[in-house]
């Protein structure tokens, strides 16, 4: 079990506090009922925010959560400065502190999954899902198969079609776009044609020795641990994921990212589905 401390768990610390606020209060008032009716600052704060942290926290940690894309890792589906709509209903939500789940539904390959970093607990990452547990994964050159199922991956035009929900950018320039397919829906992703994928994996960490065979940098096949998923950047040649930090555990997950909300400075991919 992993323990983090990210804004869901400051809000449920000013949950508890308003509550013992308004408690205290309570608690006065019964004891000495002869005493001002005037309430300390100390108690309004306690009366008048806990109905409404309440709430806010109900909604990021049951139904859903807003969180803002910090990094390029994901492009070209996601873009720095999206905010994000996370689907809590899509797996059950988890409790503060811990990633005890309360689960009616499991994530499914494909999913741009949302998820506690799993070197610093206190932090969220997002990432899409490759690899469900028992699949083995291929990558070469920075596309990815998996084995028996049908996988495809096609160099895009400049122009990218609109079937896709992406649309090059400025950053992408001098990139490549390939649609992929392996084993779920189609989708774009960019690699560096001085680059290719010939990012190593780490075979210091554990699973990834065990689980993995790399016959040179950018060209491996691992098959996935039971109970874990290997998660890879949609920008596969700027993206911290599951080849430095090994498969991410089923615990660790947090939500379904499901559709860009806003970019302040991007209007145009406002409630862009993923």
């Amino acid at each position: 079990m992993s323990i983090g401390f990210s804004v869901n768990e400051f809000l449920f610390c000013a949950v508890v506090f308003c509550g013992l606020c308004r408690l205290a209060w309570v608690w006065k008032r019964r004891r000495r009922p002869e005493a001002s009716q005037t309430r300390p600052v100390w108690a309004a704060l306690g009366s008048e925010l806990f109905v409404a942290v309440s709430l806010i926290f109900f909604c990021r940690v049951a139904i859903a959560d807003w969180p803002r894309v910090p990094s390029g890792s994901m492009e070209p589906t996601l873009r720095v400065g999206d905010w994000l709509l996370v689907n809590h209903l899509s797996y059950g939500p988890r409790l503060p502190f811990t990633n005890t789940a309360i689960e009616w539904g499991l994530p499914e390959r494909g999913d741009v999954m949302v998820f506690r970093f799993p070197q610093d607990a206190s932090q969220f990452a997002v990432k899409r899902l490759v690899g469900m547990p028992g699949d083995v994964v291929v990558f070469d050159a920075g596309r990815v198969s998996v084995q028996g199922l049908p996988s495809t991956a096609r160099l895009l035009d400049e122009d990218v079609p609109e079937d896709h929900v992406v649309a090059r950018a400025a950053e992408d320039r001098g990139q490549w776009l390939f649609a992929e397919s392996a084993g779920s829906a189609h989708r774009v992703v960019k690699v560096n044609p001085f680059v290719a994928g010939r990012l190593p994996l780490n075979r210091t960490d554990p699973g990834l020795a065990a689980h993995c065979a790399e016959s040179h940098p950018g060209a491996w096949r691992c098959t996935v641990p039971a109970g874990h998923y290997l998660m890879l950047g949609d920008n596969r040649d700027a993206s911290s994921d599951s080849r430095q930090w090994g498969f991410l555990p089923h615990e660790q997950v947090y939500g379904k990212a499901v559709r860009v909300l806003f970019n302040l400075s991007q209007p145009g991919r406002s409630w862009l589905p993923l």
